[in-house]
């Protein structure tokens, strides 16, 4: 990103893993089951050093065989939930995308190995749009959508992670949107043991994404060792989004600055980079 000579260089962005909720939830008559994580979203803007010029975001929804950006100039929604109320399916988010810096991304994760390229026609799914209305509801900063590698490896995804972290210093805001915890089969379910589950794989996910940069990377790319791991995510793509914040995170500090329990099952949210957020 390029800077008024006059005006001081941006200071660094965090990087944030956040999550999307399910399907459309922020907008619909549900109550106070939502509320505290759309209270974390809302406050997140409040937690950076500045506006940042761009969004960076890696949705557990999108996965393609190269890594791939989304360079539309005005990226249309895909409403890609289903069973939900009509409105639901009219949400809007007209924050415009950012063609060129799509096309720089692509370009830099190519530099580094990892060949990319970017899609001037797809738009953004709702792990992009429903999180990002409410926390930047204004829709003034360009917007690009990062593709999962399908193979989902864990190590790929913190090594594509590192080749973002420059962005950082270009005042461009990297996010990883996805779920801690992602059973849907179990999810809406009262069940004590998949509370349990959930609760023991949460822990491990605390302590693993709060380690030394070195620590917390080899953690990560073993995930699936972890307690409860495999019950917690049986198909890891929800999780892959917070490999790609840890590789750009370099050596800052994970602190958890999300921690709720959502119908009975544990959730955590983490911030790289401080002093500008509050965590545990």
């Amino acid at each position: 990103m390029t800077h008024d000579s006059q005006t001081a260089a941006p200071l660094r962005q965090p990087v944030l893993f956040i999550p999307h909720g399910g399907g459309p939830c922020f907008f619909m008559d549900w109550p106070k089951t939502w509320d505290n994580m759309a209270a974390y979203l809302r406050g997140i803007s409040q937690t950076l050093p500045q506006k940042p010029d761009a969004i960076l975001i890696v949705s557990g929804h999108w996965e393609t065989p190269t890594p791939t950006l989304t360079a539309a100039s005005n990226p249309p929604l895909i409403y890609d939930y289903h069973g939900f109320p009509p409105h639901t399916y009219h949400l809007q988010y007209p924050a415009p995308g950012a063609p060129a810096l799509a096309a720089a991304i692509a370009q830099r994760l190519t530099d580094a190995g990892i060949t990319a390229t970017t899609d001037p026609t797809r738009g953004w799914d709702h792990g992009v749009f429903i999180p990002l209305m409410v926390a930047f509801e204004k829709a003034d900063i360009p917007v690009i959508e990062l593709s999962l590698q399908e193979k989902l490896d864990p190590a790929f995804h913190i090594r594509m992670g590192q080749a973002l972290t420059p962005l950082r210093d270009e005042n461009v805001l990297i996010i990883g949107a996805g779920m801690s915890y992602h059973n849907l089969r179990h999810f809406m379910a009262d069940t004590p043991d998949a509370a349990y589950e959930a609760e023991r794989f949460d822990t491990w996910l605390a302590h693993a994404a709060c380690l030394p940069e070195q620590e917390r990377n080899a953690a990560l790319t073993q995930w699936h060792t972890a307690p409860t791991a495999r019950f917690c995510h049986p198909r890891e793509e929800h999780l892959l989004p917070l490999m790609v914040v840890a590789g750009a995170a370099g050596p800052d500090q994970g602190h958890r600055t999300y921690s709720e329990a959502v119908m009975g099952k544990a959730l955590s949210g983490f911030t790289f980079g401080f002093p500008f957020g509050q965590g545990t």
